[in-house]
């Protein structure tokens, strides 16, 4: 047997992090177990659990802390409040029948415990760390999370402590909105107006990128922490370094022109897998972009069909977005942006016609009331928001 369980309760500073490994004695963590045991390291001193002194649980648990103690105060801690939850948690474990009563002999625990140093309150160390370890054992025991719930969760939250969240496209549909301004304060006017809202991207239009470089984004980002940022570079060629640049830059999304040499496009899309960014192809003024899609190797994450500004008068090529989206290949989707005159009487048509993202840029960034555009936008999108700061110690 070699479990692993892992669970996070309470509040800082008394929040108790746990991790934790169950196996055979005879296995791979039982020699762990011997080795923590007898190998010390300053600060970092393996003791086992003890319900009270001279009385551990079993199974057998060896208690690892993770944050170096420096100073008595916090080797009491370990060795008071967080030894005796651990070893209360093993043995409630096996009292209630989550550790089968006939492996205790058998089996051990590697217990590895965050006590943040600036933790005071011994009664909560107490009832955060017995709740951490017996949730984890519980996961262990049950080989939670499965492979579906990751799956589920990974785009859904993000880690608390990080501060802000990382916004990633696995909900559609999203309203995108183009700053094709060029004065910095204007830029940051409307962001403040812009509401907050998971299903809103922001698009670094070429004109503003152009006259304040790839620097931008940080200043889009102090401005509205959080947010999806789209670097709309319109790459027509060195595809790896341009992205290379986008990714340095922090943006969440890079574009590149569809009228761009394959090769361009291909080393643009591959890089932006390696530096972990959405590659997006602009279709602007691309006569048959399926064709061009049909044509690639590697295809990127978003296909944008942009209808020119200065070509407003023309038809959008909306037909083609079923046949775009079955290019899509097995654990990758690939979604679909509309750009070019989207207004809100248009939003519905474009939804109905399988757009995944709207780009909208003058009827939101010139409007008289973009609080009230951007929210008019958003409530067509009939999508509710995620709370993505949820702490889950269930599910």
């Amino acid at each position: 047997m070699f479990l692993v369980g892992e669970a996070l309760i309470g509040k800082e500073p008394e929040i108790a992090h746990i991790d934790l490994l169950i196996g055979d004695k005879n296995g791979p963590v039982g020699t762990a177990f011997a080795n923590g045991l007898t190998q010390l390291s300053a600060g970092h001193t393996p003791l086992l659990s003890v319900i009270r002194p001279n009385l551990p649980p079993k199974p057998s648990t060896l208690i690892v802390p993770k944050v170096t103690v420096k100073n008595m105060a916090q080797a009491a801690q370990i060795f008071g409040p967080a030894q005796t939850a651990v070893a209360k948690a093993v043995a409630d474990s096996v009292a209630e029948g989550v550790i089968p009563k006939d492996q205790v002999e058998d089996l051990v625990l590697v217990v590895s415990v965050f006590i943040h140093p600036d933790a005071k309150d011994y009664d909560a160390i107490y009832r955060y760390n017995y709740g951490a370890t017996k949730l984890a054992i519980e996961r262990a025991m049950e080989s939670f999370p499965s492979i579906e719930t990751v799956l589920h969760e990974k785009e859904r939250s993000t880690h608390p402590i990080m501060g802000f969240r990382v916004t990633r496209l696995w909900n559609p549909p999203y309203l995108q909105v183009a700053l094709d301004i060029v004065d910095l304060a204007e830029v940051k006017r409307v962001l403040r107006e812009i509401p907050d809202s998971d299903h809103i991207l922001i698009e670094v239009g070429t004109p503003l990128v152009k006259m304040l470089g790839t620097s931008v984004v940080h200043e889009i980002r102090a401005a509205r922490p959080g947010s999806f940022v789209i670097l709309d570079l319109k790459t027509l060629d060195t595809g790896n370094l341009e992205v290379r640049l986008a990714a340095d830059a922090t943006a969440d999304a890079v574009v590149i022109s569809g009228l761009a040499p394959k090769k361009t496009i291909e080393l643009a899309i591959n890089e932006a897998r390696k530096t972990s960014i959405y590659s997006i192809i602009d279709m602007l003024n691309v006569q048959n972009p399926l064709g061009v899609l049909q044509g690639l190797d590697v295809l990127p994450d978003v296909v944008e069909l942009h209808r020119a500004i200065d070509m407003e008068a023309s038809a959008h090529v909306w037909d083609q977005i079923p046949a775009i989206k079955a290019l899509a290949t097995e654990g990758r989707k690939l979604l679909v942006a509309v750009a070019g005159g989207i207004r809100v009487d248009t939003e519905t048509d474009a939804l109905k016609a399988g757009a995944d993202i709207l780009v909208v840029g003058r009827a939101i960034t010139r409007s008289k009331d973009i609080k009230d555009m951007a929210e008019r936008f958003v409530a067509g999108l009939k999508q509710t928001e995620i709370d993505q700061y949820r702490i889950m110690t269930d599910f």
